[in-house]
């Protein structure tokens, strides 16, 4: 018997779009129907190129094709405004990350999914990865006792020809933010999802190298969670030639666990491929030490095996529409996706207050300093 397939769309024709494209057309469980995009003739030549419908509007795409699910593509300020057309029109929504560029936008697209009963899900799709998942694995079992210790240091470079290839990169109105918002969302989600809650946290951003952008290349912070453990979030798009992002988990118990999510160079969808594999770099679980070489072989291996930049998109496809299909959460929901965001909105905060930042986060309606980055960056340069 034939699969279910979820009839799926896309929602904008950039670059990341692409890659949905091939990964859905390959799933199990979805379906490529139909795409939609502001801009007619991108819309008419995306659709040619995966031979789906092309439409302008999302409500009209939903009820002509018959869409059961959108995954949004467009530009970070403008997911609200696509989710919420698209869960008015009875369609799931699964989000490009990060989720929203601020608060305000997370609760709105939250709120009208569940108004309209419909799932929503945000795309961290390095979750899938298998050093990734052997991490969340041993922090179930108990391997490293209570989390104690977490990091994330991500090094990568961005050049002026990266910021000049769409005209919404590294402005705070088209893309709402720089390394925090575009770069790191996808180590800051394991980060969280190994560690756990946040209770408090101190941040500080600059522009260190980057005087043609109006964003943040770099941001640093300390983190304090609920469970008494401690953290520290060092990411950079400053560094020349790019070099690595890693994540990694220190237990009470003296036992440690990493992955290093990209190598080489940084990832950068539509322009360049993933340069090197994810492995665990760093297993201490006793008993387990000796596994390290094994894991990193066969995850090598299996890389190269794979088109990696389609296989884990298709991977969190075929999870968002297996979700929609069996009636249960996807295994990062918009809820996870808000926390992404109440993080990096708490660093734009503390940088510009110079206070630690208490969790939970609500959007700040009194202000217009969008959550402190059209102050703070007058303070970096």
């Amino acid at each position: 018997m034939n699969p279910r397939k979820i009839r799926t769309a896309i929602v904008g024709c950039g670059k990341v779009a692409h890659l949905h494209a091939g990964a859905l057309q390959k799933g199990r469980n979805t379906d490529l129907v139909a795409v939609c995009s502001r801009s007619a003739e991108k819309g008419r030549a995306f659709g040619s190129q995966y031979h789906v419908s092309s439409f302008n509007g999302i409500g009209e795409m939903i009820k002509t094709a018959g869409v059961e699910s959108v995954v949004v593509c467009t530009p970070h300020p403008n997911h609200a405004e696509s989710v919420i057309c698209a869960a008015q029109a009875g369609a799931h929504c699964l989000v490009e990350k990060p989720l929203a560029a601020s608060l305000r936008d997370c609760d709105a697209m939250i709120q009208a999914c569940k108004k309209n009963n419909v799932k929503l899900g945000v795309v961290s799709q390095r979750r899938f990865y298998e050093p990734v998942q052997r991490i969340r694995k041993a922090i179930d079992a108990g391997k490293l006792g209570k989390t104690a210790f977490g990091t994330i240091n991500m090094l990568g470079w961005r050049d002026e020809k990266y910021y000049k290839s769409d005209e919404w990169r590294g402005t705070w109105s088209m893309e709402g933010g720089g390394v925090l918002v575009n770069q790191a969302p996808h180590q800051l989600d394991l980060f969280q999802w190994f560690m756990g809650p946040i209770e408090e946290l101190y941040g500080i951003t600059r522009n260190l190298n980057h005087p043609y952008i109006e964003v943040e290349d770099t941001a640093l912070a300390i983190v304090r969670f609920r469970n008494g453990g401690i953290g520290n979030i060092v990411v950079s798009n400053s560094q020349k030639p790019g070099i690595h992002g890693k994540v990694h988990v220190h237990g009470e118990n003296g036992a440690s666990v990493g992955v290093q999510t990209d190598g080489g160079a940084m990832f950068i969808a539509g322009m360049s491929s993933i340069a090197e594999p994810p492995v665990n770099d760093l297993w201490t679980v006793p008993g387990e030490e000796h596994l390290l070489k094994e894991w990193v072989a066969q995850d090598s291996t299996l890389f190269n095996s794979i088109n990696a930049m389609e296989h884990y998109m298709m991977l969190q496809n075929e999870d968002f529409a297996g979700a929609i299909i069996q009636d249960h959460a996807p295994l990062i929901s918009g809820d996870d996706g808000r926390i992404t965001v109440e993080i990096f909105t708490a660093i734009y905060r503390s940088q510009r207050d110079n206070l630690p930042i208490r969790f939970p986060l609500e959007p700040e309606a009194d202000r217009s300093d969008f959550d402190g980055r059209l102050s703070s960056m007058k303070v970096s340069r």
